[in-house]
């Protein structure tokens, strides 16, 4: 049985499950072009069922998460989403009435979902699908937290544990907890979207002149170079309280906007940001540590958009009662179309349990498919090559960078190994060339290390949970402070991926960089220009490295240069 699973809102979606496996999941700015597209996932629907090998009418079941009123309405009029997107990426000038759109948002996504909302959902789904030929036995809406919960608890490979979702807010809900106890999920708890630490943070990235569901990774960032002071005289430290596994806010969302706006008038953007992430730490801490106490289970999965903050989750692993966890990689609203596509498996046919130790999930390319492009390309000479890993290893020490393009592209907003920009990690020159030339960013973003798992105990301090997703933050040791000037931020943290077995091209290269630097790790940041998608073809690849004008690609099994 074929189930797909689509999201058509921020970061729109799809992914096919067949069984207890997953065939196929991408996000629909992959194909055009567009970070964050919000458009119906007709191209990756497509190319799931093109990877899959099988024809519209083989699918059997269809999911999609979110039918609240604004959600709703979205799909009935598509004009106001794709105004919504062009207003909140910045793509048309400030309207006069900025803020009473800022304020109808916040008023209109905290009215939760109703029956007649869902039938009106499940209509819509209906005829979009049948556009390419899709006419499902079962349609089925998942609630927007409970897709994301399938997130934290199935690929996760516990049997017993806490399942907690942080979001903004979705179907009337911030946050949600849950119990995945064998082939069971049970919801035992939930915050309002009134009450929302993601909103805040939202917020607050807004306030900052920074664009909201997008540049609150930059907040973080930012938030480190601020001199650092106690919990106690943070301004900011009531404005969300913690009681028990609840959480409240002070102010509603609109209040709450006017609030931070004037705190944030008379405060160094530094020292806010640090506010901000302070609380954050401090509230989702607190709440999770709670949580473990108050229901005796201390191995834990995560999801929701708040779970992209790498700090927080250092934090949360910090927690001396913590077992395990598992941060679900694709967590914000880009893994609703696998999440809803799980919990219809779970509900329909009792899947609880997927085989997850990598996401490469997206498109891939055959040697000849690859070929072919280089052929069409002009100014570039390339050859197939008997020792790729090497080849590149040493073009990293000769030139300080290359373009590394391999196997199945990965799902989710981080570079894997498969689409990656692969550096030397102990080079202050190279960051800076990278950070100016390809990825055109703030000089405040650190980049993140890919490091070798059996190389980690030495280079990292204190590792309590291996994570394979780049989803958390770790302290440097104090011996490699010097080494990893490329990849270390400015409180001596990384966002580290751990790599092991999952990817043996991947690991091959950064051995054979090893053998020449002495350090078992390379800077691993996204293949893409700052703004744009992740690159997901041949085609794409070498666009990237013409603009850029980039001396070297490794490309399947060849070896391109530029040609001067």
């Amino acid at each position: 049985m074929y189930v797909l699973g689509i999201w058509d809102g921020h970061d729109s979606g799809a992914a096919l499950l067949e069984g207890n496996k997953i065939i196929f999941a991408s996000n629909e700015e992959r194909f055009t072009g567009r970070k964050l597209e919000v458009s119906f996932p007709f191209n990756s629907i497509n190319a799931c069922i093109g990877y899959a090998g099988i024809r519209p009418c083989d699918i059997d079941t269809v999911a999609f998460s979110t039918f609240e009123p604004t959600k709703t309405l979205s799909r009935i009029f598509p004009a106001q989403k794709e105004r919504y997107y062009q207003f909140r990426r910045r793509r048309i000038p400030k309207p006069a009435i900025e803020k009473m759109i800022r304020y109808s948002k916040y008023m209109m996504t905290s009215i939760g979902s109703a029956p007649f909302l869902q039938q009106i959902n499940n209509v819509y789904m209906k005829r979009a699908l049948s556009h390419i030929g899709i006419v499902a036995e079962e349609i089925i809406g998942i609630e927007h937290h409970k897709a994301h919960a399938a997130t934290a608890a199935f690929p996760s490979g516990m049997k017993r544990a806490l399942i907690l979702t942080f979001d903004g807010l979705g179907d009337g809900l911030s946050s949600s907890t849950s119990i995945l106890e064998g082939s069971e999920i049970k919801r035992v708890g939930s915050v309002g979207s009134n009450d929302s630490m993601g909103i805040l943070y939202e917020q607050a990235t807004t306030i900052l002149g920074m664009r909201e569901l997008e540049d609150e990774g930059k907040v973080m960032a930012l938030s480190d170079y601020s001199f650092p002071f106690p919990f106690s005289e943070n301004k900011l430290r009531d404005f969300i309280k913690v009681d028990g596994s609840s959480m409240k806010a002070k102010y509603g969302p609109v209040t709450q906007y006017r609030m931070l706006e004037k705190i944030s008038w008379s405060t160094p953007r530094e020292e806010f940001a640090y506010m901000v992430q302070q609380l954050l730490e401090v509230v989702i801490s607190t709440f999770v540590e709670n949580s473990i106490d108050e229901n005796g289970i201390n191995k834990l999965g995560f999801s929701g958009g708040i779970m992209s903050n790498v700090k927080a989750n250092m934090k949360i692993a910090e927690i001396k009662n913590l077992d395990d966890m598992f941060v679900f990689p694709h967590m914000g609203d880009g893994g609703l179309a696998l999440g809803a596509a799980m919990q219809a498996n779970y509900e329909m046919n009792g899947v609880t349990s997927y085989r997850f130790n990598n996401v490469y999930l997206g498109s891939g390319f055959s040697d000849e498919e690859i070929e072919r492009a280089l052929r069409e390309e002009k100014g570039i000479s390339y050859q197939r090559s008997k020792d790729i890993a090497g080849e590149a290893a040493d073009a990293i020490c000769d030139y300080g960078y290359v373009l590394w393009f391999q196997g199945r592209a990965e799902f989710g907003p981080r570079a894997l190994g498969n689409r990656s920009i692969v550096a030397r990690p102990d080079s202050e020159e190279v960051k800076e060339k990278l950070n100016v030339q390809i990825k055109r960013r703030e000089w405040y973003q650190p980049f993140a290390p890919t490091i070798l798992e059996e190389d980690a105990e030495e280079i990292l301090d204190d590792i309590k949970i291996r994570d394979r997703f780049m989803t958390m933050a770790y302290k440097v040791n104090r011996e490699y402070s010097g080494r990893l000037g490329s990849v270390m931020h400015v409180d001596n943290t990384v966002r580290a991926q751990i790599l092991g077995d999952e990817n043996r091209p991947y690991r091959k290269l950064i051995t054979e960089v090893k053998k020449r630097t002495g350090i078992g790790a390379v800077l691993n940041t996204s293949l893409n220009i700052h703004g744009m998608p992740i690159v997901n073809s041949p085609e794409g690849a070498l666009e990237m490295m013409r603009k850029s004008r980039t001396r070297r690609l490794f490309i399947g099994n060849y070896s391109v240069e530029m040609v001067d």
